[in-house]
């Protein structure tokens, strides 16, 4: 299961976007909470807090958030807005609330496991189609990831989505969607000559005198 982390927050009642450069400019990140039937709330989150806790952050990771002084509450991060040229920056965060009796829809990342056979004794390559999919869990229940054993896999065959198990998450993909193949080895293409490149007589190889041959003048007579 995912393990959560915790967020502090406090309530924002600046707006307009000059309103969130100023915050971006004392290390403050403008952010959103809503979801489960709440009105949306404007929140402002430290930067160097939400740094700490960003390299563990994933859709499906859930976030104890604190809200001013009120009792913390489950939250996933729906959107993460970073700036284009400065990835490390966030510009804006959006939470959604959860419950924890309520099942919640989910992108759990899949994780291939082992060396095909197709790859190891063949020289196949291994193309993984699916790297994320889609349950429907408790939030108690979401996974970190979900692994799917390649090893027995050979050249021209597949796994899929039927091959996944996911204790206690109803996968929301069909059931014959591929999640990999291995495929066998890519090979260059030889382009045969044509008739006309086969019939053509082979240049002969251009022999040259030594340079000083080449260039040697007959000497002028003297004058009497």
């Amino acid at each position: 299961m995912a393990q959560p982390v915790t967020l502090q927050a406090r309530t924002r009642h600046e707006t307009g976007k000059g309103a969130a450069r100023a915050l971006r400019r004392e290390g403050k990140v403008p952010a959103i909470i809503y979801g489960h039937h709440r009105p949306p709330e404007k929140l402002v989150v430290d930067d160097a807090a939400l740094a700490k806790v960003l390299p563990s952050l994933t859709s499906s990771t859930l976030v104890d958030v604190t809200v001013d002084d009120r009792a913390p509450v489950k939250v996933l991060i729906r959107e993460l807005q970073r700036d284009p040229l400065r990835q490390i920056s966030v510009l804006h965060l959006d939470l959604y609330e959860i419950k924890a009796d309520e099942k919640i829809t989910v992108e759990i990342p899949v994780r291939l496991t082992g060396i095909p056979d197709g790859v190891r004794n063949f020289g196949g390559v291994l193309d993984q189609l699916l790297r994320t999919v889609e349950v429907k869990v408790f939030p108690a229940d979401i996974p970190d990831h979900i692994e799917l054993d390649v090893t027995a896999l050979t050249i021209g065959h597949s796994l899929f989505v039927r091959d996944l198990v996911v204790a206690k998450a109803e996968i929301l993909h069909a059931p014959d969607q591929p999640v990999c193949t291995v495929v066998a080895p890519r090979t260059e293409e030889v382009v045969a000559p044509t008739p006309e490149e086969a019939a053509a007589p082979a240049e002969p190889e251009l022999i040259r005198k030594p340079k000083e041959e080449e260039g040697e003048a007959e000497a002028p007579e003297e004058k009497a």
